[in-house]
């Protein structure tokens, strides 16, 4: 069984850096999110495998369903007038640049890390969805609220750039 968990755990992260790498390099916005998609879809397999099958569905739910369809619709009112220009190809230094503005966080964190470990806490190794959601509702209350706030305002800004780039027309 443990061979089994190794083999799905590298299958999921090959999905997730394939799509990561897809969503960053694509041409088109639009495939840009097939990426993003295929990387939050692997993502929550990755909590199926951690036994946390409550936050692998909320991944699905929130991020695959509800964020994805918000930037697919973002891109279909902000969409660029047809015949505009082409952006220039991508250097080699920009994909350098992209490597090291990349590397150097992970290295800044884990440095930290391997300087200052963590204290390793006792926790449950199951916890039911109730006391999840307790928590959400009680001192987690405000970070909820935050994300609904932030996928608010995205939206807002989308429809106020569609209506802004209609009325230029």
């Amino acid at each position: 069984m443990a061979i089994l968990a190794k083999v799905a755990f590298f299958f999921y992260t090959l999905i997730i850096l394939a799509g990561a790498w897809w969503a960053v390099t694509a041409q088109s916005l639009v495939r840009a999110l097939v990426g993003l998609i295929a990387t939050l879809f692997a993502v929550a397999g990755m909590y199926l495998l951690l036994a946390a099958p409550l936050v692998a569905f909320m991944q699905l739910l929130i991020y695959v369903g509800a964020v994805s369809v918000l930037i697919l619709l973002a891109i279909m009112l902000a969409r660029a007038p047809a015949g505009g220009e082409e952006q220039d190809p991508r250097q080699p230094r920009q994909y350098v640049n992209a490597l090291l503005v990349l590397c150097a966080p992970a290295f800044a964190l884990s440095w930290v890390i391997i300087k200052h470990p963590p204290v390793s806490r006792l926790t449950p190794s199951e916890l039911p969805a109730e006391a999840l959601g307790k928590a959400l509702m009680g001192p987690y209350s405000l970070a909820f609220e935050l994300i609904s706030v932030a996928l608010l305002v995205a939206m807002a800004g989308a429809v106020l750039l569609a209506f802004e780039k209609r009325g230029k027309k």
